[in-house]
């Protein structure tokens, strides 16, 4: 009996033996790969629901930033609005772009009919095409679609706004209680530098157009990031950044594309080359960035009031929001455009 227990030792202290020397090899695999073992990988951060407010089919930035904002699975699109009159004619848009990239699980609301003239510079592109063929939902009261979908979701939404607010303007008079479940990331403003990189500040598009809207959605209670002309009127893609773009097979960088070419043509004044050559400044695509995140960029914590003229000024008394004044690196946030889109 005392020679089997030996025995059973004598295994029991082999099989410690071999766990340690077992162990030891694995710390020092680990040590070879570059530090301690992996620890199991963390789970992915759920998308940003958000909201794309736009006046989608004046400017072909628009497009562009609709496109990119598909190309980002960080963000979970819960419902496009058009935005500042054309209603029908944005909601058309927005279905028929939303149709050819596969995504009519997006509801598109249709936004308040403002006294905006005019059939577009993109409907060229829409043809025949009509609202009610969308497959998905289409929401008649774009702005009550607005309210419900930020008060009834179970986190806060994040709404991106890219043209004049007359919408979200009436959506904060009908429902003050959005900004509290919800924050704001758009393109607006001037701070410092105007258009086109001019010293001097301008009254910029989206906030002359209608100055009270603004000041309401500039002054409401939620949390604030903006792009103004200092940022976004500096992105231009050319060279090699625009021609893999332009000769992309990706579907939505095609229709990108083959809308713009339609809005070039619309404009008699401008070069019929322009869509072969370089694309137009993409204002918007910044504030879908700002969206995720802000590496690219100088960020400043600024008070910021609109002015009956529509100028945006640096006030200490004023609302203060997170403001992208400069590029830390405007080559790379192209890059990171043009993978997002091609990809």
């Amino acid at each position: 009996m005392g020679t089997g227990i030996q025995s059973m030792e004598s295994v029991s202290r082999k099989c410690l033996s071999l766990r340690f020397i077992a162990v030891l090899c694995a710390s020092l695999i680990g040590v070879a790969l570059g530090g301690t073992a992996a620890p199991a990988s963390a789970p992915k951060p759920a998308a940003i629901p958000v909201i794309l407010d736009a006046d989608i089919g004046d400017d072909i930035d628009d497009t562009w930033a609709l496109g990119l904002l598909l190309k980002c699975p960080e963000l979970d699109l819960k419902l496009v609005v058009g935005d500042f009159g054309r209603a029908e004619y944005r909601a058309a848009l927005f279905a028929k772009l939303l149709e050819r990239a596969g995504r009519t699980d997006v509801p598109v609301g249709v936004g308040l009919d403002l006294p905006s003239t005019g059939p577009g510079r993109q409907a060229a592109w829409l043809k025949d095409y009509d609202l009610k063929q969308y497959p998905g939902v289409v929401h008649r009261d774009g702005v009550q679609a607005l309210i419900d979908t930020i008060m009834q979701s179970p986190r806060p939404v994040t709404l991106i706004c890219i043209g004049p607010v007359p919408n979200i303007a009436a959506a904060l008079k009908r429902e003050p209680g959005i900004a509290r479940k919800a924050r704001f990331v758009g393109m607006y403003g001037s701070v410092r530098v105007g258009y086109g990189g001019s010293e001097k500040p301008a009254a910029e598009w989206n906030v002359r157009c209608d100055p009270p809207a603004c000041q309401a959605v500039f002054t409401a209670p939620w949390a604030m990031t903006i792009t103004p002309l200092d940022t976004c009127g500096l992105v231009v893609l050319k060279g090699d950044k625009y021609r893999r773009v332009r000769d992309s097979r990706n579907p939505v960088a095609v229709d990108v594309i083959a809308n713009y070419r339609a809005w070039v043509a619309s404009n008699p004044r401008m070069p019929a080359n322009e869509a072969d050559e370089r694309s137009s400044t993409l204002f918007d695509t910044v504030a879908i960035y700002l969206a995720l995140q802000h590496d690219f960029c100088v960020m400043e914590k600024l008070g910021i009031r609109v002015t009956d003229d529509g100028m945006t000024v640096m006030d200490p008394e004023a609302k203060r929001m997170d403001v992208a004044t400069g590029w830390k690196d405007l080559s790379g946030f192209e890059d990171w455009l043009v993978d997002r889109l091609t990809r």
